[in-house]
């Protein structure tokens, strides 16, 4: 008999599941609630072997927490993911989370109890629908390390006078009390912020300090120097 834990925080959603799943007489519904702190109680309480796991209850990202948790601690379990929508950030996350696989709500009852017969057996397959979502998402991650990579050399090729100039502005200094801090002239501050902008190819330092931000590349920089620091010591 398989066990299972139903989390789904509409309550008729959560008996019709609860009536299609017990049709069949491998399953055995050992708890249904509407809340993930509920769904992690009740996984402790009951020991489910599969958990359809609905992703938005009490907040918007409940079923995934609560899925972090449960198989933090029984990694055994295996976990479904029920959603409304095919959501490529949630469904990726809940991927990299470790949970079996995921179901449409308004999916028939023989596709949701295979869905629970297979990710039990370890049969659950990568479906081509989830396959495209992840080679998305790891093209896009793929982009975004590009994107940091190509600026972060394009921060190394300034001078250190123009780091420092950028950081400042970046901190959201204003160009009269960053002249004033580094005892510079308007006209040398300017030239400076002209380089700058030639370097990164762009118009405007708004436009500079927030890719820079946005990347986080000072970020970068600061725990770089940090740990240059720690090793010379």
């Amino acid at each position: 008999m398989i066990k299972v834990l139903i989390a789904e925080d509409m309550p008729a959603l959560l008996k019709k599941y609860q009536r299609l799943l017990e049709k069949d007489s491998e399953l055995e519904v050992v708890a249904a609630v509407q809340n993930g702190y509920e769904a992690v109680m009740k996984t402790v309480l009951c020991q489910p072997d599969v958990i359809l796991m609905d992703i938005e209850m009490e907040t918007r990202t409940a079923g995934l927490d609560a899925a972090s948790q449960i198989l933090s601690q029984y990694p055994e379990v295996k976990i479904i993911i029920l959603t409304s929508y095919e959501d490529d950030e949630n469904v990726f996350q809940a991927f990299k989370l470790g949970v079996s696989d995921y179901v449409l709500k308004n999916s028939k009852q023989e596709e949701l109890i295979t869905c629970v017969k297979d990710a039990y057996a370890g049969r659950s397959p990568i479906r081509p629908v989830i396959a495209e979502k992840i080679r998305r998402e790891f093209q896009r991650v793929k982009q975004s390390e590009d994107s940091f990579l190509y600026n972060l050399m394009l921060v190394t090729q300034l001078t250190q006078t123009e780091i420092d100039i950028l950081d400042l502005l970046r901190q959201g200094y204003e160009r009269s009390e960053i002249c004033s801090m580094r005892c510079v002239e308007m006209t040398t501050l300017k030239r400076h912020i002209h380089n700058i902008l030639k370097k990164f190819d762009l118009d405007s330092m708004a436009e500079v300090v927030k890719l820079v931000n946005d990347l986080k590349i000072y970020d970068y920089l600061h725990n770089v120097k940090n740990m240059d620091l720690k090793d010379t010591r």
